[in-house]
């Protein structure tokens, strides 16, 4: 569920005046904080807490005092001082006895290899314009992130972001993270506050998330909690066919890549047969290059695709100029669901009629341009508006890939996904995705959850990388990020944020 902020405030008074301590709270959320530091951080490192006068400070310094604990170098940077902070605050920086005093002039001279600066200046509480000694403060921030190999934890909101709109601040903390607290607040998942937002982790707080029935809501951030239970543990007597018999249509004379790529992430994400089928110019190259536990067949007739047994066909990745007319055939007369990406989106944009009358349940999968060709005017418009008005067109599922991509289905509450790192920028990611939500569909997931969990695990899997895997946004490649689908599958299971 995505709350405004005086939606989130009245939820914490009504928790407040029915027995909760706002000192729960905070220790409660100061120790999810810790925790999801640690998740893309798993060794200690250096951590500077720079924090305001109220509660999101008191937020700040007891996430501070649990990395001490563990290990962590950590700096205590207050905003403001003693005299103005509040009784928690000031208890929670008394309790944080490992911690280190330090100055915003220090803050340029912080050096560490695992750098964090936890932003923990203002709440949603805060309005209006960032005013002295707090843009100073923002600004050195930004500073030491763009030059200083920081990464950046915002809690709960970026100081200066406004929490309902999602306008920020010229002096706005640019964060790489954003760990809100509870739930999801509106601003951060506007378009204008992505770069500002970072990398979205919502913490769930028990205390709160039990006072709101979320069954209702229009719109969700698509949580680990959330997802989790749409894909179940197998059976101790689980068979390959039981996890679907996959058929990808994919690769050309110069794109076999694509091919492999999406046969290979379909394989990794638990499909049981993976067939792939190539045109005769290709298929005996791309038997080389794909994993063994892919069948390469020549592409037969549409009728004769028609009569094969399969629970999900994959559509488009790296076919280039293949008849449209062909994929409008596919795409109109499969009876089972259908994955539609890259050329295979691009052959239909000009008859999306087939989209309508199409015998199957369809997921389309494009980024900003392809879904500009799909729905022409949609770069001018917001992300929500462009998913939420092709959906009531066409009774599809779409996926608008991007840094906080977004799910739609009528009928079902938007789904914004949070994952993801920019070193995910690269030709192929998309492939990726492609085969990961096939194999899904192909275990009986149903495609509007299949798209959100393959959201999901793709993003996760890219991160890990980065974190565990020793790759970095540049060095980062699908290839490399199909090593780590695994792990992605694990964290979804196991709840990280």
């Amino acid at each position: 569920m995505i709350l405004t902020c005086a939606a989130m405030k009245e939820l914490e008074q009504r928790a407040f005046s029915e027995g909760l301590s706002a000192d729960a709270l905070m220790e409660d959320a100061g120790l999810q904080i810790a925790r999801a530091v640690r998740q893309f951080f798993p060794g200690p490192g250096v951590c500077v807490a720079v924090f305001g006068k109220g509660n999101n400070g008191g937020d700040a310094l007891v996430a501070a005092r649990h990395l001490a604990a563990w290990g962590w170098d950590v700096r205590l940077l207050a905003a403001f001082p003693d005299a103005e902070w509040g009784p928690l605050p000031k208890a929670k920086f008394a309790a944080a006895a490992r911690c280190r005093r330090a100055e915003i002039a220090e803050l340029d001279s912080i050096v560490g290899e695992s750098l964090v600066i936890l932003d923990g200046l203002l709440g949603i509480g805060a309005t209006g314009a960032l005013r002295e000694p707090l843009c100073a403060i923002t600004r050195t921030i930004n500073r030491k992130r763009a030059s200083g190999n920081a990464a950046v934890f915002a809690l709960d909101i970026p100081t200066g972001l406004n929490g309902d709109t999602g306008a920020a601040d010229p002096a706005c903390v640019v964060a790489d993270h954003t760990l809100t607290i509870g739930f999801a607040k509106q601003g951060l998942v506007a378009d204008s506050a992505t770069n500002f937002v970072g990398r979205l982790s919502v913490l769930p707080l028990r205390d709160l998330s039990t006072r709101l029935d979320a069954s209702r809501a229009d719109a969700i951030v698509a949580t680990p909690e959330i997802l989790r239970t749409l894909l179940p543990r197998r059976a101790a007597d689980t068979h390959k066919g039981d996890c679907g018999r996959v058929g990808i249509i994919a690769g050309s004379r110069g794109y076999l890549g694509a091919a492999v790529l999406c046969a290979a992430a379909c394989v990794r994400a638990g499909a049981g047969l993976v067939t792939l089928f190539a045109p005769p110019t290709i298929a005996e190259a791309l038997a080389i290059k794909v994993p063994p536990e892919v069948m390469v067949r020549v592409l037969p007739t549409t009728d004769e695709l028609l009569a094969m047994m399969f629970d999900v066909f994959a559509i488009g990745p790296g076919i280039g100029a293949h008849p449209a007319a062909d994929v409008a055939a596919l795409v109109r007369k499969i009876p089972q669901p259908v994955v539609l990406d890259a050329d295979g989106l691009n052959a239909i944009a000009r008859d999306l009629a087939v989209l309508a009358d199409a015998a199957g349940e369809r997921v389309l999968t494009p980024h900003p341009g392809e879904m500009e060709r799909l729905a022409p005017g949609s770069a001018a418009r917001s992300r929500r508006e462009v998913v939420g008005s092709f959906i009531e067109k066409y009774p599809v599922t779409l996926l608008l890939k991007g840094a906080r991509t977004l799910v739609g289905k009528s009928g079902e509450p938007a789904s914004f996904n949070t994952t993801g790192t920019p070193g995910m920028a690269v030709g192929g990611m998309g492939d990726i995705l492609t085969g990961v939500i096939a194999a899904l569909i192909g275990q009986r997931v149903r495609p509007f959850d299949a798209a959100r969990l393959g959201a999901w695990l793709c993003g996760r899997a890219g991160e890990i990388a980065i974190s565990h895997g020793g790759e970095s946004e540049e060095s980062l490649t699908p290839s490399r990020m199909l090593d780590f689908l695994g792990a992605a599958f694990r964290d979804l299971r196991a709840g990280c944020f």
